[in-house]
C-alpha cells in the first residue's frame, strides 16, 4: 500500500530521535508518494528523518528536495532517496535545522555536480569556471556546517588561553581561560590584583618567602 502526501491536517508527525528505517519514496507525475503499508506511520517516519513538525512542513521539504533531486531535468528517485538518508544521518532537532540540513544536502549534491563538470571539462576557460563553481559550493558547504555547529552550540565558540606573557606594571591571569563569543580583558594593575599574590595577609607571605629564600641559603 502506498500513499500519496496530503495537507489536510497539521497534526505533528516528527518525533525526533529515531532510528527506523524511513520509507522509500516514489515520484509518479508531480505527486510525491510515501510507500509504507500504513499512511499515518510513513508519515511520520518520514517527518523523523526530515525533522518535520508537520504534514506542511514535511509536504514542502520533500518538494524542494524533488526539486533539487533533478538530473537531466526530471527529478531523479534515487537521487532524492540519497538526499533523505543525508538529511536523516545529520538528524535536524528544529525546523531552523530541517530548513538548513537540506540546503546543505542540496549544495553537495550541487557541488559533485560541479565536481563533475570539472572532471570532464578540457577547455581552459571551462575548466576556470568550472573550478570556480567548485570553489564557491565547497566554501558554502563549510560555512552551513559551522552555521550548525554553533546553532547547537547556542551560538557559543569557545576560545582558550593557553599561552600568555605578562609585561612589568600589567596583570594576568593563572591557568588555562575559556571564553565564550568573546575575551575579557583585565585593568591594568599588580601582581596582587592579578591574583598572583595573596590579597589577604600580604606581610606575612613576604615574611615567610623570606625565611623560605634564608633557610634555602643556609
Amino acid at each position: 500500500m502506498t500513499t500519496a502526501l496530503t495537507r489536510n491536517s497539521t497534526m505533528p508527525v516528527a518525533r525526533y530521535g529515531g532510528n527506523r528505517p524511513s520509507p522509500r519514496i516514489k515520484l509518479d507525475r508531480k505527486d510525491i508518494v510515501i510507500q509504507h503499508p500504513d499512511a499515518e506511520t510513513g508519515e511520520r517516519l518520514m517527518g523523523e528523518a526530515l525533522g518535520a513538525v508537520d504534514r506542511d512542513a514535511l509536504h514542502g521539504i520533500l518538494k524542494q528536495l524533488m526539486k533539487a533531486s533533478v538530473i537531466l531535468q526530471k527529478p531523479d528517485e534515487d537521487n532524492l532517496a540519497f538526499m533523505i538518508s543525508m538529511v536523516k544521518g545529520i538528524a535536524p532537532r528544529d525546523s531552523l535545522e530541517a530548513m538548513l540540513t537540506a540546503q546543505m544536502v542540496s549544495v553537495h549534491v550541487a557541488t559533485m555536480r560541479a565536481a563533475s563538470r570539472l572532471a570532464f571539462t578540457e577547455g581552459l576557460s571551462q575548466q576556470e569556471g568550472a573550478s570556480r563553481t567548485l570553489t564557491r559550493l565547497a566554501r558554502t558547504f563549510a560555512a552551513q556546517m559551522e552555521a550548525l555547529n554553533r546553532h547547537r552550540g547556542n551560538g557559543e565558540r569557545a576560545i582558550t588561553v593557553q599561552n600568555l606573557s605578562v609585561q612589568d606594571g600589567g596583570s594576568a591571569i593563572v591557568g588555562n581561560v575559556a571564553q565564550h563569543a568573546h575575551l575579557t580583558v583585565g585593568e591594568p594593575g599588580t601582581a596582587k590584583d592579578a591574583g598572583l599574590v595573596p590579597s589577604d595577609e600580604t606581610g606575612d607571605y613576604q615574611h615567610d618567602r623570606t625565611e623560605i629564600l634564608r633557610g634555602a641559603t643556609a
